[in-house]
């Protein structure tokens, strides 16, 4: 079982939390209308092996929008942090390998 630190709430299982996606995604400027824009951006994503930054929410918990830095293929934690920090420049996102 994963074990995040919720900067929050502290050390909870998995099972507090939802995942929400990769975050490293960026979404299309909305001014466009290109259809194939949109569904890249809505079905195509990468499978990244390794360290990996994603959206987790900690819905059983404090609520927070977490951005979590995970290994995919260990599952190993590397960081856990509020993504309103990260986007209001408290914080670093750490780079997807």
């Amino acid at each position: 079982m994963i074990r995040l630190d919720c900067p929050v709430c502290g050390h909870r299982d998995e099972t507090e939390f939802a995942y929400l996606g990769d975050a490293t995604v960026r979404r299309p400027d909305p001014s466009i209308t290109d259809p194939g824009t949109w569904a890249d951006f809505v079905f195509l994503r990468d499978n990244p092996r390794g360290a990996h930054c994603e959206y987790w929410q900690h819905v059983m918990g404090c609520r927070e929008w977490l951005i979590v830095n995970r290994n995919t293929a260990t599952h190993q934690i590397d960081s856990c942090q509020l993504a309103r920090s990260v986007f209001a420049g408290e914080a670093t996102m750490a780079a997807s390998s």
